[in-house]
């Protein structure tokens, strides 16, 4: 193995080498392995087929001419057995119609003998290093369809009207401003307008703004310099520089610092921006995303956010509804977040009861999709049974009832009542109810003073 595969403990890049002359095999053996690849030989098209079979290596070199075929007869066997292994042929008799033909039935490359060993382990490396990366993009993608939940599951005709605007905007390059309650799926929709967008194999780099102090949401968006501020021990690029021809998603885009607004605002109409203690512009081509589960029409009108930014970003208006506005969405929800949970604890099929699914589509959901999630991570944790049943579930305000739902209350009376109730159970810790609401503790803060909440000393 050669220095830099000890000094990193990276595996060694096997090859297969496939040829019947001993002597050509003792040189190319001799010279690929101190270069730090491990090699495996093969005389024959049988031996080649069972050792790829036994043990897919990076990358396969075969002979033209073999004891018992040619390479075009093996060739299939291996792309048969592993499609993704790069395999290159040598030859001491090239034509360009042999390399037409084994280029067609799968060969990465088509070389004639002698070849310069030198040149053969450049090609190696090259085609390993190909083969990996489509390797990582394709675990990238099967990742992001396990991660991605469909935004648009279910049948409600409000989810179907928020697809059929979403696909329209999707391959926009246009600001898209996501509203809606906490919980209900905004992130999840923004990430699929990325991953449906003209800049889906470029990055997309989420920050949820809420909280952040002026100092810290500055140097995540647009970087540093070494010494621009105490603590700046080297340079560092921001979000905006990261996510350069990708996007770009700010959640709980409201509470952005009103001396980070016009910044933003430059990056929008400008496609520019300055790192903290730069003297120079820097230019950036990215997508906005933003969300919020706030009203920024208000905030504009309470000079708490920018006019001119506000209509920037909301060029392209969604807004995700909540669960009470599509509860017969909520049993087939359910059923997808079980199956995942299931996948992620290794646990078998998991159903719930006809008591429990009528539980969930009971209840109210002021946490929406996150609420939901949670009851049911819960429910699956503590059960230990492939059967969600109702006592399983524990909802966070008050149980479901047979009695019907009173439609007459208000949004904003039901917000207040569900705080009020959360607070209660966790003994008046502001901390701890922000965590059961799954939103931060500065936005519980903005909506206890919003409500008129008086809080009770914690226990």
């Amino acid at each position: 193995m050669d220095s830099a595969a000890r000094s990193t403990g990276a595996a060694p890049r096997r090859v297969l080498l496939v040829d019947d002359e001993p002597a050509v095999r003792f040189g190319v053996c001799d010279f690929l392995r101190g270069r730090g690849f491990a090699v495996e030989e093969a005389e024959t098209c049988r031996q080649a087929e069972d050792a790829f079979r036994k043990a897919p290596p990076d990358v396969a070199i075969v002979d033209y001419s073999l004891p018992d075929g040619n390479a075009l007869e093996l060739l299939p066997k291996l792309k048969e057995a592993d499609p993704s292994v790069p395999v290159l042929i040598l030859t001491a008799h090239g034509s360009v119609d042999l390399a037409v033909r084994a280029i067609k039935e799968g060969a990465e490359q088509f070389l004639t003998k002698p070849v310069q060993l030198e040149a053969l382990a450049v090609i190696l490396e090259r085609l390993i290093e190909n083969q990996r990366n489509r390797q990582q993009q394709m675990a990238r993608r099967s990742r992001l369809a396990r991660e991605l939940r469909d935004p648009f599951l279910g049948g409600s005709a409000a989810i179907r009207a928020l697809a059929a605007e979403a696909r329209k905007v999707a391959a926009s390059d246009s600001p898209v401003l996501i509203q809606g309650e906490t919980g209900a799926g905004k992130g999840v929709l923004a990430r699929w307008l990325h991953e449906n967008g003209p800049r889906a194999e470029e990055a997309f780099v989420d920050l949820n703004c809420a909280g952040l102090s002026r100092e810290f949401l500055e140097t995540e968006l647009f970087g540093h310099e070494k010494g621009a501020f105490t603590g700046a021990i080297a340079a560092k690029p921001g979000l905006l520089e990261v996510a350069h021809r990708g996007t770009v998603f700010l959640d709980e885009i409201g509470d952005v610092d009103a001396q980070v607004q016009p910044k933003l605002l430059k990056v929008l109409e400008e496609k520019q921006f300055r790192r903290i203690g730069d003297v120079r512009d820097r230019r950036v081509d990215i997508r906005l995303l933003t969300a919020t589960h706030q009203n920024l029409g208000e905030l504009v009108r309470e000079k708490r956010f920018r006019n001119d930014l506000y209509f920037r970003i909301s060029t392209i208006p969604l807004t995700v509804p909540t669960l009470r506005e599509r509860a017969e969405d909520v049993p087939v929800l359910a059923r997808e977040l079980l199956e995942a949970l299931a996948a992620r604890w290794g646990h078998a099929k998991i159903t719930f009861d006809e008591d429990a699914a009528a539980a969930l589509s009971g209840y109210a959901w002021p946490g929406n999709i996150r609420e939901l999630r949670n009851v049911l991570e819960r429910a699956v944790l503590l059960s230990g049974r492939n059967v969600i049943t109702r006592k399983d579930l524990r909802f966070g305000a008050a149980e479901p009832s047979a009695a019907p739902y009173d439609l007459d209350r208000t949004l904003i009376e039901v917000e207040r009542q569900h705080i009020e109730r959360v607070l209660r159970a966790e003994g008046g810790r502001v901390e701890a109810a922000a965590r059961r609401l799954g939103i931060p503790r500065s936005s519980l803060y903005q909506k206890i003073k919003r409500h008129g909440i008086a809080l009770a000393k914690p226990d």
